[in-house]
């Protein structure tokens, strides 16, 4: 007999009990920061969250014998994306668990069956319903304080997910660099000098852009350098990237993102935003009055010193020429040498699958720094596993 019961969330308080089970995982913990309940409840929220205009979740608890909740994952279709690799595969996410396999197993196969009922083949985890950038992936190396949207979990995960028979499909990295001239290479330099001579190139900074065009620039910047070489990654409509600028309007610091023009066609961009997850581990989750004015103390008084870089593209036709070279040359003479109170930049989100991006981070000085990987896991195991195709 089985010490623990699956529940699928139904009430307000299953939702309560969803999103305060990690603050009991990992009391005392220095480097968990619990994500805002607000933040996690919009990915649910079918009338906030896109991807249920052809998509679906489900959600379950897990308790044991005495009522107490013990685990929680989520499981979600994205009939867009779900059979671009030649495999239906659905996700599974948003999973914490005490140590203890047998109660791990109930979650994962509760996943699998929901999926295997809706005629999928596999299953990727840990992973988000919606962007790449927030949700993502299992933390397998990096015990450090996670950056904003950026998952932090149990280094235990790992065997559940091992032993479940997920293998990895792809590792995403985070690079780390402090921001000191001995960091740029002198390679980058030469590239965008070299560029840069051509006077149809512009690179500018966010304040000296056309507000009017932004959000049509970075998607189209978007949808010509992503959607295509990444398996997964559906085109940017203009109300996803109006949602996603407001939602960068809220942490902007406009010395933090550059676009790159030839001949006023935009060809690349360079975005970041202030890393607050400092100030958001004080709020516990909550978003009421009492934590909104602990944000605003800290936010004038505890100024964020790390910028957090949220993508970086280059759209294909303009790779090679050094326009990624000269995006990272103007952020260097604008933000190096703490002339802007930041000292530290933190990269999210550089698949392994991605050799190039990889590649760029030694022109400035980065480093792996933290190590998240998305699983999955076949349902048929006599398949071949095939490893995400590199770019």
């Amino acid at each position: 007999m089985s010490n623990y019961k699956l529940y699928e969330l139904i009430t307000s308080q299953d939702v309560r009990d969803f999103n305060a089970l990690p603050s009991r995982l990992y009391k005392g913990n220095k480097n968990w920061v619990r994500p805002l309940d607000v933040d996690i409840e919009k990915v649910f929220d079918v009338d906030k969250n896109p991807l249920y205009s052809n998509g679906e979740s489900i959600r379950f608890l897990l308790k044991d014998n005495n009522g107490l909740v013990v685990g929680r994952i989520a499981s979600f279709i994205d009939y867009h994306t779900c059979n671009s690799t030649g495999l239906k595969v659905g996700g599974c996410g948003f999973f914490e668990c005490i140590d203890d396999y047998d109660a791990a197993k109930i979650l994962f196969d509760a996943c699998v069956k929901w999926l295997e009922d809706k005629e999928m083949e596999a299953m990727d985890g840990p992973i988000n319903f919606g962007p790449r950038h927030e949700n993502w992936g299992l933390l397998i190396d990096g015990d450090y304080l996670p950056n904003y949207g950026m998952p932090y979990n149990h280094f235990y995960y790992q065997a559940f997910f091992d032993k479940y028979g997920f293998k990895q499909y792809f590792q995403q990295y985070t690079y780390r660099t402090f921001l000191i001239e001995a960091n740029v290479s002198k390679l980058v330099v030469w590239k965008a000098e070299r560029l840069l001579r051509d006077t149809d190139y512009q690179i500018k900074m966010y304040s000296e852009v056309d507000k009017s065009r932004v959000v049509d620039d970075f998607i189209r910047v978007y949808n010509e350098a992503w959607v295509g070489d990444i398996p997964g990654i559906e085109a940017m409509s203009t109300n996803d990237g109006e949602a996603l600028y407001a939602q960068f309007k809220t942490v902007l610091d406009p010395r933090l993102m550059y676009f790159a023009y030839y001949k006023d066609r935009p060809i690349g961009f360079f975005i970041m935003v202030p890393d607050y997850n400092h100030i958001i581990q004080r709020m516990h989750g909550k978003t009421n009055a009492l934590a909104k004015a602990k944000y605003m103390y800290h936010k004038i008084f505890n100024k964020p010193t790390k910028a957090l870089g949220q993508i970086f593209g280059v759209v294909p036709e303009f790779q090679s020429r050094g326009v990624d070279a000269a995006l990272i040359h103007r952020f260097a003479k604008e933000c190096f040498g703490g002339v802007l109170g930041y000292d530290v930049l933190e990269m999210n989100w550089i698949g392994d699958f991605n050799p190039r991006m990889m590649h760029l981070m030694e022109y400035i000085g980065g480093e792996k720094y933290k190590t998240h990987a998305t699983y999955r896991k076949l349902f048929d195991p006599s398949r071949e596993f095939i490893d995400c195709p590199k770019i």
